[in-house]
């Protein structure tokens, strides 16, 4: 009899559950968008860098062609000299200052609220950092 007498509060309650169980059906289609797109930046950073590749072998592939550059190589690579010619090798001594394997600092992660937890599983940040 009361939701009678009331039926905005009724109307606005109904609307509020509706638009909150909208929200929470879209949740996991936004964040397959998001992991979708950043696989597709990803891949097209890795395209990127493929094409330049190539056209840098391509380059070493079209300079192989010249006697020059077969020269060149044989020379630096093998250690071939002319008829006539001297070949010497310069040694580096190793600095004392320099080290092999330079020490490797830890680093400290910063425990995350759970706010930022929450933001992480709306934007699927979960999903990139897991792997």
């Amino acid at each position: 009899m009361t939701l009678l007498r009331r039926p905005g509060a009724v109307f606005a309650t109904l609307l509020f559950l509706l638009m909150g169980a909208a929200f929470l059906t879209q949740v996991v289609p936004y964040r397959q968008i998001i992991d979708s797109q950043g696989r597709v930046d990803s891949a097209r950073a890795e395209l990127g860098a493929l094409q330049a590749e190539n056209e840098m072998l391509q380059a070493d592939v079209d300079a192989l062609g010249t006697t020059e550059e077969i020269e060149k190589l044989a020379r630096e690579k093998l250690g071939y000299v002319r008829p006539g010619e001297t070949s010497f090798v310069v040694l580096d001594p190793m600095d004392s200052n320099s080290k092999l394997n330079p020490e490797v600092k830890p680093t400290q992660v910063e425990p995350e609220t759970w706010v930022d937890k929450i933001w992480e599983f709306i934007t699927g940040g979960d999903i990139a950092s897991d792997g």
